[in-house]
């Protein structure tokens, strides 16, 4: 996160050097132009001045002269013309050759000879490669006649503008530099505690209730926070565990009350008269005893279940070792089939209370309220998702889909998201034994290892009539330890 903040402090950085920095070297180069622009313009209006009085005398050898020293000095090609643009005095080839290859030539000299002093020529950028043209009428009072021209090869000052603007960069990147140095630990600082905040968050909202923040690091702000967060969670946690021990405590604390007086009620058997209601009332008596105490012992397991909150890797291949064959038994006693089709290798986070339990669930449902013919247990792997969230663990490592489908009864789509829920149960069931809390307490429990529990269509049935009913289990995948062992196909 404080990445995030230097990608916010370094452009506004940039922007101030940029800033301070441009019209800086602007005003550099600019004063660069303009001072060797004076120079020629004085060296072009010396000469003019020599130039009317030689050719007014016709001594013109020592301004010839002196024209090509200047020349051989500077580099710089002067040279008097006159009005037909004919060179009378300096080095006419190479003042000719630096005129064809400046276009700007011809426009200044015309303006000279109309008695008007030359503007600057080209560009004064340092990327341009234009020559700068200074050009001075030659001429008594009115009359012109003629004009001392200069063409400079900027390309020297250019460089030195360069060089300027460099060592003005490199300063400027100074005070960025130092920002950086100063930021990056500041900014770590600051934004770590937010970084272990985000962690025990999502932590907790994967159901474990036990993390804390370091509320000793950071800023006063951020201790504080961190200090209310801890705060909220120990009151959470209180009232969780309370929740708890009071569903385990009163279940536990009813038991003995509730089978002393089943004792007491399976006690008056002998003594029901053999005609009479008696014996109904009887059998409808013991038969909700026992569903109170299912009642409370699901209860009871349900609290116990709860209570541990971390989800661990897991070898799917090791869970089904220990219960296909009891599996198998059961089904074969209720007269139905048994198909797991389960590759081999799926490593996987179970759930708290362990994955063979909400396992076991969902077979006991297929057999006990399907009426099925076969039940079908089936696992694959799917790959992780390529826009998943840093903090979405499920997403980014990819799930492991295991689903128990039958070719029963099946549950109405308008059913499915109530049979989730604590003590429902669907009217067609109201007559078989169980509690309406084995889904409910099977999805908490998967929700809880940050996975899903869903219903949805399971196998076609034999008459065609429809589709049985499917609960399907997505549970992250485990990472899998480099020495591990392959395990073996079921």
């Amino acid at each position: 996160m404080h990445r995030r903040l230097l990608a916010v402090l370094v452009p506004l950085a940039v922007l101030l050097v940029a800033a301070l920095g441009v019209p800086l070297s602007v005003t550099v180069a600019e004063r660069e132009m303009q001072e060797t622009y004076v120079d020629r313009l004085g060296d072009v209006g010396r000469f003019a001045s020599l130039a009317e009085t030689a050719l007014s005398t016709g001594r013109t050898e020592a301004l010839h002269q002196e024209l090509a020293r200047y020349h051989q000095l500077y580099g710089i090609p002067a040279a008097v013309i006159d009005t037909s643009g004919t060179v009378l005095l300096g080095p006419a080839g190479a003042y000719q050759e630096a005129a064809r290859a400046e276009p700007a030539v011809p426009r200044i000299v015309t303006a000279a000879l109309a008695g008007a002093r030359s503007e600057p020529s080209g560009e004064w950028a340092p990327w341009d490669d234009s020559a700068l043209v200074v050009a001075e009428p030659v001429g008594r009072d009115s009359e012109v006649v003629g004009a001392v021209v200069t063409i400079s090869d900027l390309s020297q000052t250019r460089g030195h503008i360069l060089v300027r603007w460099a060592q003005l960069a490199a300063l400027g990147l100074l005070p960025l530099i130092a920002l950086v140095a100063v930021a990056w630990p500041v900014s770590a600082w600051v934004l770590r505690p937010v970084r272990e905040l985000d962690a025990a968050s999502a932590r907790i909202s994967r159901g474990d209730l036990t993390i804390r923040a370091d509320a000793e690091a950071g800023p006063v702000e951020l201790r504080r926070l961190a200090g209310s967060f801890n705060t909220m969670m120990d009151a959470v946690e209180n009232a969780v565990q309370r929740q708890r021990a009071f569903v385990s405590d009163a279940s536990h604390q009813l038991r003995n009350p509730l089978t002393s007086l089943r004792l007491a009620v399976e006690s008056l058997e002998p003594h029901l008269r053999p005609a009479g209601d008696g014996r109904q009332l009887y059998d409808v008596a013991v038969d909700e005893l026992k569903a109170m105490q299912r009642m409370l012992n699901s209860l009871q397991a349900s609290a116990r279940m709860e209570s541990i909150r971390t989800a661990s890797p897991v070898d799917l291949d090791a869970v089904l070792a220990t219960r296909v064959n009891r599996w198998r038994a059961l089904t074969a006693a209720a007269g139905q089939t048994l198909v797991v089709n389960v590759p081999p290798g799926l490593r996987l986070l179970e759930p708290p209370g362990g994955l063979g339990s909400v396992l076991d669930e969902l077979i006991s449902n297929a057999l006990r309220l399907s009426g099925s013919q076969t039940v079908q247990v089936t696992a694959q792997l799917s790959p992780a998702a390529p826009d998943a969230a840093p903090g979405d663990a499920a997403r980014a490592g990819g799930l492991v889909t295991i689903a128990v489908r039958d070719d029963g009864q099946g549950i109405d789509v308008a059913e499915r998201a109530q049979a989730l829920r604590r003590f429902w149960r669907s009217p067609r069931h109201q007559n078989v034994s169980g509690t309406g809390l084995g889904l409910a307490i099977c999805a908490d429990l998967v929700g809880a290892a940050g996975g899903e529990l869903r219903l949805e269509d399971g196998l076609p049935r034999p008459d065609g009539s429809g589709h049985g009913f499917a609960a399907v289990v997505a549970l992250p995948v485990a990472a899998r330890a480099a020495a591990a062992d392959a395990a073996s196909p079921v």
